[in-house]
């Protein structure tokens, strides 16, 4: 397709906010307390008072897991103790699978963005190796124990499983936590149009470029963030200049045209086109897929700027023009259907708690 091919944009101002856009480091509208970060549970040091956990991959942190961590939040203020989460690094399919690993919807540092925001306390991130992959299920309750002595009750989907080859479901967990001392909590999945709220329906529907009914799931926009680089400046000779972002992520979306919205640093939102592709009119072999977007309303925008894409809706395939006059020529309809859904949506932010 190649919509765009360009380079930085006259194009975003706005007045919608919304809070901290930026998980790489840009800057917050809303203020979001940063979890504490453990690498390992064997590294775990809290300050006294009961714990609540909530344990998974919570790869997107979409409804279901949020539902499970909110949980746990809530728990934990009642009780007057801590609330966390337990993931792991990498994905047990690296592992497990390594000749077809699982493509992740967001990157581990998104992630703990994302997390952190869910109004946890803490973090934990255990690396997940071949040696943790063997632990029993009983070892797995043990080392829980161990290393959070106060632990109160565990937080998990209904389809949990741990311990080596997956022995372990909720009903040995419920039995193994009991002896422990701990309670189980466990959320059953969610359901949307009669289909589950899962990570692996999210990526599929990633990859498919149904960003809407993907963002239905999340419970908030689909997003990605970058600063601004410098292209090579071709949208700007067809008159549509647009922001050059590096993005390089595991599981992308359909290459093609997106509706989306633009959030600068100071947390200015303004209406944008995307195109996500290889760019096929105006590249002979690009090495990678290349984010541009063009900004429909006025902007300062600049190289290094951080800014936060979010995306709203699917409008084309990717596909290759004749010639630049033919995309010129669509880069234009592209516009028009970028604000004309964009009239009818609204970017909505990761769920955030005090």
């Amino acid at each position: 397709m190649s919509a765009f091919g360009g380079d930085r944009s006259d194009a975003a101002s706005g007045s919608r906010k919304a809070p901290d856009p930026h998980p790489r480091g840009g800057a917050t509208r809303g203020v979001v307390k940063a979890a504490e970060h453990f690498d390992t549970l064997e590294r775990v040091k809290l300050p006294a008072g009961p714990v609540h956990l909530a344990i998974g991959m919570f790869d997107g942190v979409h409804r279901g897991h949020q539902a499970v961590i909110g949980a746990a939040v809530q728990a934990a203020r009642r009780r007057g103790g801590l609330a966390g989460v337990l993931t792991f690094a990498p994905h047990p399919s690296v592992v497990l699978r390594p000749e077809n690993p699982t493509r992740l919807i967001f990157s581990p540092e998104v992630k703990r963005h994302l997390l952190s925001g869910l109004g946890i306390d803490f973090l934990v991130e255990h690396p997940f190796t071949a040696a943790f992959a063997d632990t029993t299920a009983a070892g797995f309750v043990a080392l829980l124990k161990q290393a959070l002595p106060a632990l109160e009750a565990v937080y998990v989907g209904e389809n949990f499983r741990f311990g080596r080859g997956r022995e372990g479901d909720i009903a040995l967990l419920i039995e193994a936590a009991r002896a422990a001392g701990f309670a189980v909590s466990s959320a059953p999945r969610l359901s949307d149009g009669g289909a589950p709220v899962s990570s692996s329906r999210l990526r599929a529907l990633i990859a498919a470029g149904q960003i809407e009914e993907a963002n239905v799931l999340l419970g908030y926009s689909y997003f990605c963030s970058g600063r601004v680089e410098q292209g090579k400046q071709l949208g700007r000779t067809l008159g549509f200049p647009t922001l050059n972002l590096r993005w390089a992520p595991d599981l992308g979306p359909r290459h093609g045209v997106y509706a989306v919205v633009v959030t600068d640093a100071a947390g200015v939102d303004a209406p944008g086109v995307a195109n996500w592709g290889l760019r096929p009119t105006v590249e002979s072999a690009p090495p990678e897929p290349r984010l541009e977007v063009h900004v429909l309303a006025p902007t300062r925008l600049t190289y290094g700027d951080a800014v936060t894409v979010r995306w709203l809706r699917f409008l084309r395939p990717e596909r290759r023009f004749a010639d630049v006059q033919e995309l010129r020529a669509q880069i234009e309809i592209d516009s028009r259907n970028a604000l004309a859904a964009l009239r009818n949506l609204s970017a909505q932010e990761p769920p955030k708690s005090a």
